[in-house]
C-alpha cells in the first residue's frame, strides 16, 4: 500500500482532536513505513524533505558510542538513549554513568532544566530546589558522550563540537544507519550536533537498529530500550506504556512533532503543527503524527484518520 499527499506539497490530516463529537483541531504530518526488505511502502505527506529528528537520533546516537567501545548495557544503556523524565532513578543512572568514567555532574554541558515528570518537578519545588543539568532530559545522553570521550582519551572539554572526535563518529554513523549523507547539521536544546535525516532515512535507521544481528551495537540499543522503557523516557509517559504494552516495540520521540518507531511494519514520522495535543504513536494502525510531549486535554478523545 503507497499512500500519497491530498495536496501538492501539503502534508495530510493525520489526526484530529475531538470534543463532546465535535472536530475542534486538526493535525497535519507525515509518514514514511518500510516493508520487511526496507523498501519504502507508505508515503504520506512529503517523505523526502530533510528535518531535524531531534531526540529521535537518541538511539542512533548511542549505537556509535558503542562502536566507539563504550560499555554500557541494561538500564544504564537505555537511558544512554533517553529522554527522560528526570525521576530519581534516572538522576541516580546518570551519576553512575559519569562516576563510572570518573566525571561527576558539573562535567556536563547539557543546560540545566526542571525534570518532565510533573510529581518530581512539584516535589524539588516544594523543597526549594531549583532547575540541574542532571534533571534535564538529555543527560543521560550527554553522560555516556562524556564517559565515551574518557574511554578513547578524547579531551571531555568541547565534547560538543561538531568537529570533536566523538561527534564525527556519530556523523558517520547517522549516515550509515540512515543510508544516506547528512544533508543538515545543526544544534539540538541540549546543545549537542544535531544531524537531519529524510523521513525514509529514520525510517531506515530503527530499522537497521531492530534488525542487527544480536550482540552488535545497534541490536544492543534496541534491545536495552525495549527491556527497560522507563529509562528510556519515563513512568508516567506515552512511550512507557506503549513499549511495555507492545511486545517488541521500539520507539523514541523527539521535539517538533517527531515520533520514529518499530512495530509490525516500519516507521517515521512528523507532525507538521508541532501542537501538543496532537495523539502519539499508534502502533496498532500503523502510524499518525505526534509531537514529544502529548497531554490529552479532559474530555477529549484522538481520531486517528485512515487512508487505504
Amino acid at each position: 500500500m503507497t499512500i500519497f499527499t491530498e495536496h501538492n506539497d501539503v502534508n495530510p490530516v493525520v489526526a484530529e482532536v475531538v470534543r463532546s463529537g465535535f472536530t475542534e483541531s486538526r493535525h497535519r504530518g507525515a509518514v514514511a513505513g518500510l516493508a520487511a526488505d526496507g523498501t519504502q511502502v507508505i508515503s504520506t505527506g512529503n517523505t523526502a524533505v530533510p528535518f531535524f529528528p531531534r531526540s529521535a537520533n537518541k538511539p542512533l546516537q548511542a549505537a556509535a558510542m558503542l562502536r566507539c567501545g563504550l560499555e554500557l548495557d541494561g538500564e544504564l544503556l537505555a537511558l544512554a538513549a533517553a529522554s527522560h523524565s528526570g525521576e530519581d532513578f534516572h538522576v541516580d543512572g546518570v551519576r553512575k554513568i559519569l562516576s563510572g568514567a570518573g566525571l561527576t555532574e558539573d562535567d556536563l554541558r547539557c543546560p540545566p532544566s526542571w525534570p518532565l515528570d510533573p510529581e518530581t518537578a512539584r516535589r524539588l519545588i516544594a523543597r526549594g530546589e531549583g532547575t540541574s543539568r542532571i534533571r534535564m532530559n538529555c543527560s543521560g545522553k550527554h553522560a555516556a558522550m562524556l564517559a565515551t570521550c574518557v574511554l578513547n582519551g578524547w579531551p571531555t572539554a568541547g565534547y560538543l563540537d561538531p568537529e570533536h572526535p566523538l561527534q564525527q563518529v556519530i556523523r558517520r554513523t547517522v549516515e550509515e544507519l540512515a543510508g544516506q549523507q547528512v544533508p543538515a547539521g545543526g544544534v539540538d536544546g541540549c546543545g549537542a550536533p544535531l544531524f537531519a535525516l529524510t523521513l525514509a532515512g529514520l525510517a531506515r535507521a530503527f530499522r537497521a537498529l531492530v534488525l542487527a544481528v544480536p550482540g552488535t551495537p545497534e541490536r544492543r540499543v534496541a534491545d536495552a530500550m525495549r527491556a527497560h522503557p522507563e529509562w528510556t523516557s519515563g513512568t508516567s509517559r506515552d512511550e512507557w506504556r506503549l513499549m511495555d504494552a507492545v511486545p517488541g516495540l521500539l520507539v523514541k520521540g523527539g521535539a517538533e512533532g517527531v515520533d520514529a518507531f518499530r512495530a509490525g511494519r516500519r516507521k517515521g514520522r512528523r507532525g507538521q503543527d508541532r501542537r501538543r495535543r496532537a495523539p502519539g504513536p499508534d502502533p496498532g494502525h500503523g502510524g499518525g503524527a505526534a509531537p514529544a510531549r502529548r497531554h490529552r486535554p479532559r474530555g477529549t478523545r484522538h481520531r486517528p484518520r485512515h487512508r487505504r
